[in-house]
């Protein structure tokens, strides 16, 4: 696990700013990674923390949410069933570039003399901002400011400000403002994914080698410049439009050109010493799956007839209120620590980067960040980043459940090619169709299924929504049931018993096994869920039940099927240990020496062949840990904290999905430091490149992931079975913890303390919650505080592999353990997922 030091950030360059990131000098070595900490996006459009003058950088990148390109699968050897077509996120025609001349010489950051520089990612306006002031190679002091927005307000906007003054001299002054349709700005092909040469690594996005984008229309009216373009395979089609106005009082003049892949608007300006030159730039992107290219024309020029109507001022005013609402649904306060306040703030504002404007959409890995993961849609979304949303977002929650939704099709159509009943969701994709070319990792998760079915069961729980199942959402929970029931199978041993085989877990360094833990109890909750949102909607709503059941011919029978498979699931469990088996063949392996495994062989999927990792009990990411988790309220005490302490020393860490629940189950548990220690891995993940590959985008999950450290690991929140419950382990160092969540329409504010836990009613009515056992109802004007009695155990260090060696015997020979199955009561798991 790669932890973060006490302050692993430079702060001479990035100093603390609780409410804004910001860089006081220009690098080069990094640019990768701090285009992507200063990136600005609102869901559907990122646009690269690149500088405007769009010469040097590691990605010159702007990413639409959704807007990809096609390309077929070539397998070494085929099989029936894998994955034909690719689908990788397309780096569109790039607005952001404003370049400058000062007496012809241009302004190349790499190059330049620069006598001051600032660069802040504010998180409360919603813009980054740059202040830098150039000596030219003649002598003359240049200052330039700028700013750049992507809205929140409309989602096909973004703003550029960029303004130039003469501090001391008289000058020739030129500025190109472009929009590029990039050959990824090594003249190699137009429309593609630029990467930086290197190693192979399966995290980055596919490379094009042929044209991508074809143009389909050019046009300029007046200064108002449009490109649209079609892809070559996918036939998704894009339209970009720029519109520019200038404010100076000096003399200029101003010319137009425009072509299949570049629109360029050029001022030139006789500036006076004293006299700012100001370049307004306003951009509009629209894309389309059938739509043609000139429809996106006429939506580019009303988005930008609306911006002109607004006006920059109000528009940026617009943003900065957007904000102020999220902040007050959204913020986490840590009391005293200016370090971590700064960086938990950065991982929420990226939250809103990548969902806000999602608008139906899915939430990519990557968000609009970067091309990593090629754009991909995964299970992140719904057990890293819904929960955020259902609890303080639940609007765009809602969108992106009917982003699943509106897959269902598809899905039905690949658990139908994999010879299965009912619908299997696509682990990584795109527009719906799996995209995953190793098998083994991907499509084999089928557990996607269980994390989608969980977070509408969490949405549902959280916002009291009954009626977004009964109008179609349900669906979801048919068929992703109809597949656990014909995946799984009965075996009869005395007791009977159902089984679910050949599946991958979360952990990614151990494939195709039987009985995986987590498969297994995502799937009982998956299956009980099912039959009983079925029930309530036959007593709530019988005109949705009988739509219902003649759309997806439900009967009672089938319904008592699930109830039946979920009840009697089989639970690896080993006695002698004490532990649940990852899987039920997780126990006979042999222990990877993770202690004496070089760094430079880190992370173990670029270093080792599957074969050589599948051997061997080690972990990419936290698997039965997560289960604990999701699931806790289905295991004991006991179970986790012997679980945590014998799994944490075989996880690497190499997922950044897996530091932060780590944190939750650390803090659960009682090992409180080390809890602290993944949260900050976790919170600095991407600000200190603690993976080493940030410069392909945020990890988005992991920004959600931070949120459920604080709420879900240090707040102690948890809502199992529709119950909202709280046991608090706040940190040793910190003051105080404040965060807020929404619960069925009210906003409750918590303030966590060392010996007490204090609720507030912000918005709504009152709000029902547990702490510790205890029932707390809390209305409005009415805090309620209740005291803390300690908080547990208190473990100090972490687990350690002489911990965990109990595997092995004492003459080294591998335990083949007996795993009995965990009984259960079919008439207890009626109610394990309330919907109501």
């Amino acid at each position: 696990m790669r932890f973060a030091d006490d302050d692993p950030l430079n702060r001479n360059r990035f100093p603390v700013d609780e409410w804004s990131l910001i860089e006081t000098e220009f690098g080069t070595e990094d640019m990768g990674r701090t285009e992507t900490l200063f990136g600005v996006g609102n869901g559907y459009v990122g646009l690269r923390g690149n500088v405007e003058e769009g010469r040097d950088g590691h990605m010159h990148g702007t990413f639409v949410n959704g807007f990809h390109e096609t390309w077929p699968i070539r397998h070494a050897e085929e099989a029936f069933g894998f994955a034909r077509v690719g689908q990788t996120i397309v780096n569109v025609p790039d607005a952001k570039i404003i370049r400058l001349y000062v007496d012809d010489e241009p302004l190349v950051l790499t190059e330049a003399e620069l006598l001051s520089y600032e660069r802040r990612l504010d998180f409360r306006l919603g813009a980054l901002s740059r202040s830098i002031e150039w000596r030219t190679p003649a002598g003359k002091r240049v200052l330039i400011t700028s700013r750049r927005m992507a809205s929140f307000t409309d989602r096909h906007l973004a703003v550029i400000d960029y303004e130039v003054e003469l501090l001391d001299a008289d000058a020739a002054v030129t500025i190109s403002s472009q929009v590029l349709n990039r050959q990824d700005g090594r003249d190699e092909y137009r429309g593609g994914v630029l990467e930086a040469p290197g190693a192979f690594d399966p995290r980055k996005a596919e490379q094009f080698i042929e044209r991508v984008l074809q143009p389909r229309v050019k046009r300029d009216n007046d200064g108002r410049y449009i490109l649209g373009y079609q892809c070559t395979n996918s036939g998704m089609t894009l339209a970009v439009g720029v519109e520019h106005t200038i404010a100076t009082d000096n003399f200029f003049s101003e010319t137009g050109t425009i072509g299949d892949d570049l629109a360029k608007h050029v001022y030139r300006v006789h500036a006076k010493q004293g006299m700012p030159i100001r370049i307004t730039k306003t951009v509009s992107y629209h894309t389309a799956r059938k739509v043609p290219a000139r429809e996106l024309v006429d939506r580019c020029d009303r988005t930008l007839d609306r911006a002109a109507e607004l006006g920059v001022s109000e528009i940026f005013t617009q943003q900065r209120s957007w904000l102020d609402d999220y902040w007050e649904r959204s913020d986490v306060e840590i009391a005293a620590q200016p370090a971590l306040q700064q960086a938990t703030r950065w991982n929420l504002f990226q939250l809103a980067q990548a969902t806000a404007r999602t608008d139906g959409g899915g939430v990519a890995a990557k968000g609009v960040s970067g091309s990593g993961y090629g754009g991909h849609y995964f299970w992140d979304s719904e057990i890293y980043v819904l929960p955020f949303l259902s609890y303080t977002a639940p609007i765009v929650a809602r969108n992106v459940l009917r982003f699943r939704q509106r897959m269902l099709d598809s899905a039905r159509a690949r658990a139908l090619e994999l010879n299965q009943m009912g619908a299997l969701f696509p682990w990584r994709t795109i527009n719906g169709q799996e995209s995953s070319a190793y098998y083994a990792a991907g499509t084999a998760q089928y557990h996607i299924d269980a994390d989608i079915s969980y977070a509408l069961c969490q949405y549902v729980a959280a916002t009291g929504d009954t009626d977004f199942l009964g109008r179609g959402a349900i669906d979801i929970l048919v068929e992703t049931a109809r597949m656990w029931e014909d995946l799984g199978f009965w075996r009869s041993n005395a007791d009977d018993v159902f089984h679910i085989h050949g599946v991958t877990g979360p952990d990614e360094y151990t494939t195709v096994v039987n009985d995986n833990l987590y498969t297994n109890v995502m799937a009982r909750a998956n299956l009980a869920a099912a039959a009983f949102a079925i029930d309530n909607l036959q007593v709530d709503d019988a005109i949705a039940y009988h739509q219902l059941v003649q759309r997806l011919g439900v009967t009672p029978a089938e319904v008592a099927s699930w109830r039946r498979a979920a009840a009697h699931m089989h639970i690896p469990f080993d006695e002698q240990l004490g532990i649940h088996p990852q899987d039920s063949a997780f126990l006979q392996k042999e222990l990877w020496d993770l202690e004496h495994t070089p760094e430079d062989r880190r992370p173990l999927l670029l270093h080792y062949h599957p074969l050589v990792i599948y051997r061997f009990q080690v972990l990419k990411q936290a698997d039965v840990v997560l289960a604990l988790y999701l699931q806790g309220d289905r295991f004991t005490a006991a179970e986790k904290r012997a679980n945590f302490e014998y799994y944490d020393p075989l996880t690497t860490g190499d997922s950044t999905l897996s530091a932060v629940v780590q944190s939750i189950i650390a803090a659960e548990v009682g090992y409180h430091e080390l809890a602290v220690r993944y949260f900050r891995a976790a919170l600095f993940v991407d600000l200190a490149d603690l993976h080493h590959n940030a410069a392909d985008g945020v990890h988005v999950a992991s920004t959600g992931g931070v949120w459920s450290a604080l709420v879900s690991g240090f707040g102690g929140f948890r809502d199992h079975n529709g119950v909202f419950t709280f046991d608090p382990r706040l940190p040793d160092a910190w003051e105080r913890l404040t965060f807020r969540i929404t619960l069925r329409g009210t906003r409750l504010r918590a303030d966590l303390e060392p010996e007490s836990i204090t609720f507030t009613v912000e918005v709504g009515d009152e709000a029902t919650v547990r702490v510790r056992g205890a029932q707390v109802t809390v209305t409005p004007h009415s805090p309620v505080t209740v005291p803390l009695d300690g908080q547990g155990p208190r473990l100090y260090g972490s687990p350690t592999m002489q911990d965990v060696t109990g595997s092995r015997r004492a003459d080294g020979t591998l335990l083949t353990a007996s795993i009995p199955t965990l009984s259960l009561d079919a008439d207890d798991y009626e109610t394990v997922i309330p919907i109501d």
